[in-house]
Protein backbone atom coordinates (compact mmCIF):
# COMPACT_ATOMS: atom_id res chain seq x y z
CA UNK A 1 0.00 0.00 0.00
CA UNK A 2 2.90 2.84 0.74
CA UNK A 3 4.38 1.66 -2.05
CA UNK A 4 1.60 2.49 -4.11
CA UNK A 5 1.09 5.69 -2.53
CA UNK A 6 4.92 6.39 -3.30
CA UNK A 7 4.74 5.84 -6.79
CA UNK A 8 0.98 7.68 -6.83
CA UNK A 9 3.18 10.79 -5.31
CA UNK A 10 5.94 10.38 -7.57
CA UNK A 11 3.90 10.54 -11.08
CA UNK A 12 2.45 13.49 -9.55
CA UNK A 13 5.80 15.21 -9.24
CA UNK A 14 6.95 14.00 -12.33
CA UNK A 15 3.90 15.93 -14.22
CA UNK A 16 4.26 18.88 -12.03
CA UNK A 17 7.68 19.55 -13.22
CA UNK A 18 7.44 18.55 -16.59
CA UNK A 19 4.40 21.33 -16.62
CA UNK A 20 7.25 23.63 -15.19
CA UNK A 21 9.45 22.96 -17.64
CA UNK A 22 7.38 23.18 -20.29
CA UNK A 23 5.45 26.62 -18.98
CA UNK A 24 9.03 28.24 -18.53
CA UNK A 25 10.20 27.10 -22.21
CA UNK A 26 6.94 28.39 -23.51
CA UNK A 27 7.52 32.04 -21.71
CA UNK A 28 11.19 31.87 -22.73
CA UNK A 29 9.69 32.03 -26.24
CA UNK A 30 6.97 34.25 -25.80
CA UNK A 31 4.38 31.87 -27.11
CA UNK A 32 2.61 31.73 -24.18
CA UNK A 33 1.39 35.28 -24.50
CA UNK A 34 -0.15 35.10 -27.96
CA UNK A 35 -2.27 31.58 -27.47
CA UNK A 36 -5.95 32.07 -28.32
CA UNK A 37 -8.14 32.95 -25.43
CA UNK A 38 -9.77 30.34 -23.22
CA UNK A 39 -10.47 29.43 -19.56
CA UNK A 40 -7.60 29.75 -17.23
CA UNK A 41 -5.93 26.54 -16.31
CA UNK A 42 -5.72 25.07 -12.82
CA UNK A 43 -2.13 23.62 -12.16
CA UNK A 44 -0.91 20.48 -13.32
CA UNK A 45 -4.31 19.59 -14.52
CA UNK A 46 -5.49 22.75 -16.44
CA UNK A 47 -8.82 22.62 -17.99
CA UNK A 48 -9.08 18.61 -17.81
CA UNK A 49 -12.22 19.01 -15.20
CA UNK A 50 -13.74 21.06 -18.14
CA UNK A 51 -14.52 18.27 -20.23
CA UNK A 52 -17.10 16.21 -18.63
CA UNK A 53 -18.99 13.25 -19.98
CA UNK A 54 -19.90 14.69 -23.38
CA UNK A 55 -16.93 17.18 -24.52
CA UNK A 56 -18.77 17.46 -27.22
CA UNK A 57 -21.32 19.69 -25.15
CA UNK A 58 -19.12 21.18 -22.62
CA UNK A 59 -16.33 22.19 -25.28
CA UNK A 60 -19.50 24.02 -27.38
CA UNK A 61 -20.86 25.63 -23.92
CA UNK A 62 -17.09 27.21 -23.61
CA UNK A 63 -17.08 28.58 -26.89
CA UNK A 64 -19.64 30.91 -26.53
CA UNK A 65 -17.73 32.03 -24.09
CA UNK A 66 -14.26 32.00 -25.45
CA UNK A 67 -14.95 32.12 -29.08
CA UNK A 68 -15.06 29.99 -31.70
CA UNK A 69 -10.89 29.69 -32.08
CA UNK A 70 -10.58 28.64 -28.09
CA UNK A 71 -7.07 26.96 -26.51
CA UNK A 72 -7.11 24.68 -23.35
CA UNK A 73 -4.72 23.13 -21.48
CA UNK A 74 -5.56 19.21 -20.92
CA UNK A 75 -2.41 18.43 -18.58
CA UNK A 76 0.73 19.39 -20.25
CA UNK A 77 -1.02 19.01 -23.92
CA UNK A 78 -1.90 22.83 -25.35
CA UNK A 79 -5.28 22.00 -27.15
CA UNK A 80 -6.76 24.31 -29.67
CA UNK A 81 -10.56 23.81 -30.29
CA UNK A 82 -12.44 25.13 -33.47
CA UNK A 83 -16.48 25.67 -33.55
CA UNK A 84 -17.38 27.94 -36.31
CA UNK A 85 -17.25 27.53 -40.28
CA UNK A 86 -14.76 30.49 -40.37
CA UNK A 87 -11.98 29.58 -38.05
CA UNK A 88 -12.21 25.96 -39.77
CA UNK A 89 -11.17 27.26 -43.19
CA UNK A 90 -8.41 29.39 -41.57
CA UNK A 91 -6.98 25.88 -40.16
CA UNK A 92 -8.08 23.47 -42.80
CA UNK A 93 -8.22 25.07 -46.51
CA UNK A 94 -5.87 28.02 -46.06
CA UNK A 95 -3.42 26.32 -43.97
CA UNK A 96 -4.06 22.48 -44.78
CA UNK A 97 -0.73 21.81 -45.00
CA UNK A 98 0.51 22.91 -41.77
CA UNK A 99 -2.03 21.22 -40.07
CA UNK A 100 -2.38 18.00 -42.03
CA UNK A 101 -0.82 15.77 -39.31
CA UNK A 102 -2.60 13.91 -36.77
CA UNK A 103 -1.83 14.25 -32.99
CA UNK A 104 -2.39 10.64 -32.33
CA UNK A 105 -4.05 9.17 -29.21
CA UNK A 106 -2.45 6.28 -26.83
CA UNK A 107 -4.93 4.18 -27.97
CA UNK A 108 -3.83 4.03 -30.98
CA UNK A 109 -0.54 2.60 -30.72
CA UNK A 110 -2.00 -0.81 -30.81
CA UNK A 111 -0.30 -3.46 -33.30
CA UNK A 112 0.95 -1.13 -34.92
CA UNK A 113 -1.97 0.65 -36.10
CA UNK A 114 -0.83 3.84 -35.88
CA UNK A 115 2.31 3.49 -38.56
CA UNK A 116 0.06 1.49 -40.35
CA UNK A 117 -3.51 3.22 -40.72
CA UNK A 118 -4.29 5.77 -43.52
CA UNK A 119 -6.22 7.71 -40.99
CA UNK A 120 -3.25 8.13 -38.68
CA UNK A 121 -0.35 7.99 -40.88
CA UNK A 122 1.18 11.63 -41.32
CA UNK A 123 0.78 12.99 -45.28
CA UNK A 124 3.89 10.99 -47.08
CA UNK A 125 5.02 8.51 -49.51
CA UNK A 126 2.81 5.74 -47.97
CA UNK A 127 0.21 8.00 -47.20
CA UNK A 128 -0.27 8.86 -50.72
CA UNK A 129 -0.05 5.10 -51.49
CA UNK A 130 -2.85 4.17 -49.54
CA UNK A 131 -5.04 6.78 -50.39
CA UNK A 132 -4.54 5.90 -54.35
CA UNK A 133 -5.52 2.35 -53.53
CA UNK A 134 -8.30 3.61 -51.43
CA UNK A 135 -9.29 6.28 -54.05
CA UNK A 136 -8.99 4.05 -57.42
CA UNK A 137 -9.98 0.49 -55.89
CA UNK A 138 -12.81 1.61 -53.45
CA UNK A 139 -14.42 5.27 -54.04
CA UNK A 140 -13.55 5.93 -57.57
CA UNK A 141 -17.24 6.49 -59.76
CA UNK A 142 -16.50 3.80 -61.88
CA UNK A 143 -16.09 1.00 -59.59
CA UNK A 144 -19.46 2.10 -57.45
CA UNK A 145 -21.49 1.77 -60.22
CA UNK A 146 -20.05 -1.74 -60.80
CA UNK A 147 -21.28 -2.79 -57.60
CA UNK A 148 -24.78 -1.44 -57.67
CA UNK A 149 -26.03 -4.20 -57.73
CA UNK A 150 -24.50 -5.45 -54.82
CA UNK A 151 -25.73 -3.08 -52.75
CA UNK A 152 -29.21 -3.50 -54.42
CA UNK A 153 -29.13 -6.72 -53.22
CA UNK A 154 -28.61 -6.57 -49.43
CA UNK A 155 -30.55 -3.54 -49.20
CA UNK A 156 -33.40 -5.78 -50.77
CA UNK A 157 -32.59 -8.29 -47.87
CA UNK A 158 -33.40 -5.14 -45.60
CA UNK A 159 -36.17 -4.65 -47.10
CA UNK A 160 -37.63 -8.07 -46.90
CA UNK A 161 -36.20 -8.58 -43.35
CA UNK A 162 -38.18 -5.61 -41.63
CA UNK A 163 -41.08 -6.64 -43.59
CA UNK A 164 -40.84 -9.86 -41.39
CA UNK A 165 -41.44 -7.43 -38.48
CA UNK A 166 -43.97 -6.06 -40.12
CA UNK A 167 -45.99 -8.96 -40.77
CA UNK A 168 -45.85 -9.58 -36.78
CA UNK A 169 -46.16 -5.91 -35.32
CA UNK A 170 -42.94 -6.04 -33.52
CA UNK A 171 -40.27 -3.26 -33.12
CA UNK A 172 -36.84 -3.68 -35.11
CA UNK A 173 -33.64 -2.34 -33.62
CA UNK A 174 -32.63 0.25 -36.57
CA UNK A 175 -29.59 0.71 -35.40
CA UNK A 176 -28.40 -3.12 -35.63
CA UNK A 177 -30.27 -3.91 -38.20
CA UNK A 178 -28.65 -1.25 -40.25
CA UNK A 179 -24.48 -2.48 -38.86
CA UNK A 180 -25.91 -5.80 -40.64
CA UNK A 181 -26.17 -4.05 -44.10
CA UNK A 182 -22.97 -1.88 -43.95
CA UNK A 183 -21.39 -4.73 -42.59
CA UNK A 184 -22.62 -7.00 -45.54
CA UNK A 185 -22.10 -4.50 -47.82
CA UNK A 186 -18.51 -3.77 -47.24
CA UNK A 187 -17.51 -7.53 -46.49
CA UNK A 188 -19.60 -8.39 -49.99
CA UNK A 189 -17.48 -6.02 -51.40
CA UNK A 190 -13.94 -6.80 -49.32
CA UNK A 191 -14.29 -10.91 -49.14
CA UNK A 192 -17.21 -12.11 -51.44
CA UNK A 193 -19.10 -13.16 -48.25
CA UNK A 194 -21.79 -12.07 -45.52
CA UNK A 195 -19.98 -11.34 -42.19
CA UNK A 196 -23.61 -11.32 -39.90
CA UNK A 197 -26.99 -12.46 -40.56
CA UNK A 198 -29.98 -10.50 -39.34
CA UNK A 199 -30.85 -11.39 -35.49
CA UNK A 200 -27.64 -13.40 -34.93
CA UNK A 201 -25.22 -12.23 -32.32
CA UNK A 202 -22.76 -12.28 -34.95
CA UNK A 203 -23.74 -8.76 -35.97
CA UNK A 204 -24.20 -7.59 -32.72
CA UNK A 205 -20.79 -8.63 -31.57
CA UNK A 206 -19.05 -7.28 -34.03
CA UNK A 207 -21.14 -3.71 -33.88
CA UNK A 208 -20.99 -4.29 -29.84
CA UNK A 209 -16.87 -5.13 -30.52
CA UNK A 210 -16.68 -1.67 -32.92
CA UNK A 211 -18.79 0.62 -30.29
CA UNK A 212 -16.01 -1.24 -27.48
CA UNK A 213 -13.34 0.15 -29.50
CA UNK A 214 -15.39 3.66 -30.36
CA UNK A 215 -16.36 4.03 -26.69
CA UNK A 216 -12.16 3.23 -25.41
CA UNK A 217 -10.41 5.84 -28.30
CA UNK A 218 -13.07 8.47 -27.38
CA UNK A 219 -12.96 8.48 -23.52
CA UNK A 220 -10.51 11.71 -21.77
CA UNK A 221 -7.12 9.87 -21.50
CA UNK A 222 -4.71 10.74 -18.60
CA UNK A 223 -2.39 9.35 -20.70
CA UNK A 224 -2.48 11.67 -23.47
CA UNK A 225 -2.88 14.50 -21.06
CA UNK A 226 0.45 13.69 -19.56
CA UNK A 227 2.34 11.95 -22.43
CA UNK A 228 4.86 11.35 -19.49
CA UNK A 229 2.69 8.98 -17.96
CA UNK A 230 2.17 6.80 -21.24
CA UNK A 231 4.48 3.91 -20.25
CA UNK A 232 1.56 3.72 -17.45
CA UNK A 233 -1.09 3.42 -18.80
CA UNK A 234 -2.94 4.71 -15.66
CA UNK A 235 -7.01 4.06 -17.00
CA UNK A 236 -5.62 0.45 -18.65
CA UNK A 237 -7.15 1.99 -21.88
CA UNK A 238 -4.67 1.32 -24.12
CA UNK A 239 -4.91 -2.52 -22.50
CA UNK A 240 -8.53 -2.63 -23.92
CA UNK A 241 -7.88 -1.17 -27.15
CA UNK A 242 -5.34 -3.52 -27.90
CA UNK A 243 -7.76 -6.10 -26.85
CA UNK A 244 -10.29 -5.28 -29.52
CA UNK A 245 -8.27 -3.81 -32.06
CA UNK A 246 -6.55 -8.10 -31.64
CA UNK A 247 -10.04 -9.46 -32.08
CA UNK A 248 -10.69 -7.01 -35.25
CA UNK A 249 -7.40 -7.65 -37.01
CA UNK A 250 -7.80 -11.40 -36.50
CA UNK A 251 -11.32 -12.01 -38.05
CA UNK A 252 -9.46 -10.29 -41.04
CA UNK A 253 -6.53 -12.12 -40.37
CA UNK A 254 -8.36 -15.89 -41.29
CA UNK A 255 -10.10 -14.57 -44.14
CA UNK A 256 -6.90 -12.95 -45.62
CA UNK A 257 -4.96 -16.56 -44.81
CA UNK A 258 -7.82 -18.56 -46.42
CA UNK A 259 -7.67 -16.65 -49.25
CA UNK A 260 -4.21 -17.06 -49.92
CA UNK A 261 -4.50 -20.46 -49.18
CA UNK A 262 -6.94 -20.77 -51.99
CA UNK A 263 -4.86 -19.07 -54.88
CA UNK A 264 -1.67 -20.92 -53.72
CA UNK A 265 -3.43 -24.52 -54.20
CA UNK A 266 -5.81 -22.81 -57.38
CA UNK A 267 -8.94 -23.91 -55.86
CA UNK A 268 -10.14 -20.27 -56.15
CA UNK A 269 -12.14 -19.71 -58.97
CA UNK A 270 -10.14 -17.75 -61.70
CA UNK A 271 -13.56 -17.29 -63.77
CA UNK A 272 -15.28 -15.42 -60.96
CA UNK A 273 -15.14 -11.61 -60.49
CA UNK A 274 -12.12 -10.66 -58.12
CA UNK A 275 -13.18 -9.01 -55.07
CA UNK A 276 -10.94 -5.86 -53.23
CA UNK A 277 -8.69 -8.60 -51.36
CA UNK A 278 -7.92 -10.48 -54.78
CA UNK A 279 -6.85 -7.01 -55.75
CA UNK A 280 -4.84 -6.08 -52.96
CA UNK A 281 -3.31 -9.24 -52.89
CA UNK A 282 -2.40 -8.92 -56.36
CA UNK A 283 -0.90 -5.74 -55.45
CA UNK A 284 1.11 -7.26 -52.65
CA UNK A 285 2.42 -10.24 -54.82
CA UNK A 286 3.57 -7.77 -57.35
CA UNK A 287 7.15 -7.06 -57.95
CA UNK A 288 7.25 -3.60 -56.96
CA UNK A 289 5.10 -4.77 -53.79
CA UNK A 290 3.10 -1.68 -53.82
CA UNK A 291 1.44 -2.69 -50.21
CA UNK A 292 1.87 -5.59 -47.67
CA UNK A 293 0.38 -7.65 -46.02
CA UNK A 294 0.25 -5.89 -42.92
CA UNK A 295 -0.76 -2.71 -44.71
CA UNK A 296 -4.17 -4.75 -45.80
CA UNK A 297 -5.09 -5.78 -42.78
CA UNK A 298 -4.84 -2.52 -41.40
CA UNK A 299 -6.36 -0.94 -44.81
CA UNK A 300 -9.38 -3.23 -43.99
CA UNK A 301 -9.81 -2.41 -40.02
CA UNK A 302 -10.17 1.19 -40.97
CA UNK A 303 -12.80 0.33 -43.94
CA UNK A 304 -14.77 -1.56 -41.39
CA UNK A 305 -14.63 0.43 -38.50
CA UNK A 306 -15.15 3.76 -40.58
CA UNK A 307 -17.99 2.44 -42.78
CA UNK A 308 -20.08 0.22 -40.81
CA UNK A 309 -20.67 2.35 -37.27
CA UNK A 310 -20.95 5.37 -38.80
CA UNK A 311 -23.36 4.71 -41.56
CA UNK A 312 -25.12 2.66 -39.29
CA UNK A 313 -25.33 5.58 -36.36
CA UNK A 314 -26.40 8.45 -38.79
CA UNK A 315 -29.00 6.33 -40.67
CA UNK A 316 -30.25 5.33 -36.66
CA UNK A 317 -30.55 8.93 -35.90
CA UNK A 318 -32.17 10.25 -38.72
CA UNK A 319 -34.67 7.48 -38.29
CA UNK A 320 -35.37 8.63 -34.89
CA UNK A 321 -35.46 12.43 -36.07
CA UNK A 322 -38.23 11.56 -39.04
CA UNK A 323 -40.48 9.43 -36.73
CA UNK A 324 -39.90 12.21 -34.03
CA UNK A 325 -40.81 14.78 -36.62
CA UNK A 326 -43.89 13.33 -38.65
CA UNK A 327 -44.35 16.12 -40.72
CA UNK A 328 -41.03 15.60 -42.64
CA UNK A 329 -41.93 12.06 -42.86
CA UNK A 330 -45.18 12.57 -44.92
CA UNK A 331 -43.01 15.36 -47.01
CA UNK A 332 -40.15 12.45 -47.45
CA UNK A 333 -42.26 9.55 -48.35
CA UNK A 334 -44.63 12.06 -50.45
CA UNK A 335 -41.36 13.18 -52.83
CA UNK A 336 -40.34 9.40 -53.16
CA UNK A 337 -43.59 8.33 -54.74
CA UNK A 338 -44.12 11.28 -56.75
CA UNK A 339 -40.34 10.41 -58.64
CA UNK A 340 -40.61 6.69 -58.18
CA UNK A 341 -44.55 6.19 -58.31
CA UNK A 342 -46.64 4.03 -56.07
CA UNK A 343 -45.82 0.88 -58.11
CA UNK A 344 -44.21 -2.20 -55.93
CA UNK A 345 -40.83 -1.79 -57.25
CA UNK A 346 -37.60 -1.40 -55.20
CA UNK A 347 -35.89 2.01 -54.76
CA UNK A 348 -32.62 2.50 -56.39
CA UNK A 349 -29.34 4.38 -56.96
CA UNK A 350 -30.45 6.04 -60.08
CA UNK A 351 -33.30 7.47 -58.36
CA UNK A 352 -31.54 9.49 -55.63
CA UNK A 353 -30.22 12.49 -57.50
CA UNK A 354 -33.93 13.28 -57.94
CA UNK A 355 -35.22 13.20 -54.37
CA UNK A 356 -34.24 17.14 -53.12
CA UNK A 357 -35.70 16.46 -49.98
CA UNK A 358 -34.62 13.07 -49.06
CA UNK A 359 -30.58 14.45 -49.58
CA UNK A 360 -31.70 17.67 -47.45
CA UNK A 361 -32.65 15.09 -44.52
CA UNK A 362 -29.34 13.01 -44.80
CA UNK A 363 -27.73 16.81 -44.36
CA UNK A 364 -29.83 18.06 -41.66
CA UNK A 365 -29.65 14.47 -39.78
CA UNK A 366 -25.18 15.16 -40.83
CA UNK A 367 -25.22 18.65 -39.14
CA UNK A 368 -27.28 17.80 -36.49
CA UNK A 369 -26.00 13.94 -35.40
CA UNK A 370 -22.39 13.97 -36.93
CA UNK A 371 -21.14 10.24 -36.89
CA UNK A 372 -17.89 11.77 -35.51
CA UNK A 373 -18.57 14.48 -32.72
CA UNK A 374 -15.14 15.91 -33.28
CA UNK A 375 -12.85 15.34 -36.71
CA UNK A 376 -9.79 13.19 -36.03
CA UNK A 377 -7.19 15.15 -33.52
CA UNK A 378 -4.62 17.63 -36.21
CA UNK A 379 -1.38 18.89 -35.22
CA UNK A 380 0.42 21.63 -36.16
CA UNK A 381 3.53 20.87 -37.79
CA UNK A 382 4.97 24.52 -37.20
CA UNK A 383 4.04 27.86 -35.56
CA UNK A 384 1.10 29.29 -37.44
CA UNK A 385 -0.69 32.55 -36.88
CA UNK A 386 -4.69 32.16 -37.50
CA UNK A 387 -6.22 35.63 -36.62
CA UNK A 388 -3.46 37.41 -34.52
CA UNK A 389 -2.37 34.46 -32.50
CA UNK A 390 0.15 31.69 -33.01
CA UNK A 391 -1.08 28.45 -32.92
CA UNK A 392 2.63 26.27 -31.74
CA UNK A 393 4.36 22.88 -33.70
CA UNK A 394 2.97 20.10 -31.99
CA UNK A 395 -0.10 21.59 -30.64
CA UNK A 396 -3.31 19.19 -30.64
CA UNK A 397 -6.18 20.73 -32.99
CA UNK A 398 -9.72 19.42 -32.23
CA UNK A 399 -12.29 20.77 -34.53
CA UNK A 400 -15.63 20.06 -32.59
CA UNK A 401 -18.37 19.45 -35.52
CA UNK A 402 -21.28 19.10 -33.24
CA UNK A 403 -20.78 22.29 -31.74
CA UNK A 404 -20.59 23.87 -35.49
CA UNK A 405 -23.75 22.32 -36.10
CA UNK A 406 -25.10 23.68 -32.87
CA UNK A 407 -23.74 27.41 -33.91
CA UNK A 408 -26.66 29.99 -33.88
CA UNK A 409 -24.64 32.31 -36.18
CA UNK A 410 -24.81 30.06 -39.35
CA UNK A 411 -27.61 27.87 -38.64
CA UNK A 412 -31.27 29.74 -37.43
CA UNK A 413 -32.84 27.96 -35.11
CA UNK A 414 -30.33 25.57 -34.55
CA UNK A 415 -31.50 22.86 -32.11
CA UNK A 416 -34.47 21.98 -34.22
CA UNK A 417 -34.98 19.53 -37.02
CA UNK A 418 -35.54 21.13 -40.26
CA UNK A 419 -34.52 19.49 -43.32
CA UNK A 420 -36.15 22.33 -45.59
CA UNK A 421 -32.97 24.73 -44.43
CA UNK A 422 -30.92 22.94 -46.94
CA UNK A 423 -33.83 23.14 -50.01
CA UNK A 424 -33.22 26.70 -51.28
CA UNK A 425 -29.32 26.63 -50.39
CA UNK A 426 -26.47 24.99 -52.38
CA UNK A 427 -24.74 23.74 -49.22
CA UNK A 428 -23.09 20.06 -49.15
CA UNK A 429 -21.20 17.73 -47.01
CA UNK A 430 -18.35 17.36 -49.54
CA UNK A 431 -16.22 19.36 -48.23
CA UNK A 432 -16.35 22.32 -49.85
CA UNK A 433 -18.91 23.84 -47.47
CA UNK A 434 -17.02 24.58 -44.26
CA UNK A 435 -20.54 24.75 -42.16
CA UNK A 436 -20.97 20.83 -42.87
CA UNK A 437 -17.77 18.91 -42.65
CA UNK A 438 -18.76 15.37 -41.29
CA UNK A 439 -16.76 13.66 -42.91
CA UNK A 440 -13.44 16.27 -43.17
CA UNK A 441 -12.31 18.64 -45.32
CA UNK A 442 -9.01 19.02 -47.58
CA UNK A 443 -6.57 16.43 -47.97
CA UNK A 444 -7.41 14.63 -44.84
CA UNK A 445 -11.33 14.20 -46.11
CA UNK A 446 -12.53 10.90 -45.80
CA UNK A 447 -11.99 9.00 -48.69
CA UNK A 448 -15.20 6.51 -48.01
CA UNK A 449 -17.78 10.03 -48.74
CA UNK A 450 -18.91 8.58 -52.00
CA UNK A 451 -20.26 5.02 -50.57
CA UNK A 452 -21.62 6.93 -47.03
CA UNK A 453 -23.20 8.67 -49.46
CA UNK A 454 -25.12 5.93 -51.70
CA UNK A 455 -25.71 3.43 -48.27
CA UNK A 456 -27.28 6.67 -46.66
CA UNK A 457 -30.00 8.17 -49.27
CA UNK A 458 -30.55 4.03 -50.29
CA UNK A 459 -31.00 2.70 -46.99
CA UNK A 460 -32.95 5.41 -45.86
CA UNK A 461 -35.10 6.07 -49.13
CA UNK A 462 -36.00 2.34 -48.99
CA UNK A 463 -37.21 2.31 -45.40
CA UNK A 464 -39.49 5.07 -45.70
CA UNK A 465 -40.80 4.33 -49.43
CA UNK A 466 -42.07 0.56 -47.61
CA UNK A 467 -42.87 1.47 -44.53
CA UNK A 468 -44.76 3.81 -41.75
CA UNK A 469 -43.35 4.03 -38.46
CA UNK A 470 -44.42 3.84 -34.91
CA UNK A 471 -43.14 3.74 -31.49
CA UNK A 472 -44.62 1.10 -28.88
CA UNK A 473 -47.67 2.84 -27.57
CA UNK A 474 -46.72 4.26 -23.96
CA UNK A 475 -42.96 4.56 -24.75
CA UNK A 476 -41.14 8.05 -24.84
CA UNK A 477 -38.55 8.98 -28.05
CA UNK A 478 -35.36 9.19 -26.45
CA UNK A 479 -33.24 11.74 -28.47
CA UNK A 480 -30.35 11.74 -26.13
CA UNK A 481 -26.53 11.33 -27.09
CA UNK A 482 -23.50 9.30 -25.99
CA UNK A 483 -20.20 10.32 -26.34
CA UNK A 484 -17.52 8.22 -28.62
CA UNK A 485 -15.68 8.51 -31.37
CA UNK A 486 -18.65 7.87 -33.04
CA UNK A 487 -22.20 9.59 -31.59
CA UNK A 488 -24.38 7.07 -30.59
CA UNK A 489 -28.04 7.28 -29.41
CA UNK A 490 -28.10 7.29 -25.51
CA UNK A 491 -30.86 4.56 -26.11
CA UNK A 492 -31.16 2.12 -28.99
CA UNK A 493 -34.52 3.02 -31.56
CA UNK A 494 -36.55 0.69 -31.01
CA UNK A 495 -39.40 0.93 -33.76
CA UNK A 496 -42.60 -0.79 -35.19
CA UNK A 497 -42.61 -0.83 -39.49
CA UNK A 498 -46.38 -0.13 -40.60
CA UNK A 499 -47.01 -1.84 -43.88
CA UNK A 500 -48.42 1.35 -46.13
Amino acid sequence: MESTIIFILLSISTCFFYFLNSLSRRRKSGVITRLPPGPYPFPIIGNILKLGNKPHHSLAALSKTYGPLMSLKLGTTTTIVVSSREIAQEFFLKHDVSFSSRSIPHVVNTHDHDKLSMAWLPVGDQWRKLRRISKEHLFVVRQLDASHLLRKEKVQQLVDHVQGYCDNGKPVNIGQTAATTTLNVLSNFIFSIDLAQYDSRSSQDFKDLVWSLMEVGGKPNIADFFPVLRWLDPQGLLRKSNLYTGKILAIFEEYINKRLEERSSGSSDASSSKDLLDLLLDMSENEQSLISIDDIRHLLFDLFIAGTETTSSTLEWAMAELIHNPEQMSKARSELEEVIGKEDRTFQESDISRLPYLHAIVKETLRLHPPVTFLLPHKATKDVEIQGYIIPKDTQILCNLWGMGQDSNTWSDAQRFKPQRFLDVGIDYKGRDLELIPFGTGRRICPGLPLAHRMLHLMLGSLIYKFDWKIEEGMVMDMSDKFGMTLQKNLPLMAIPVKL
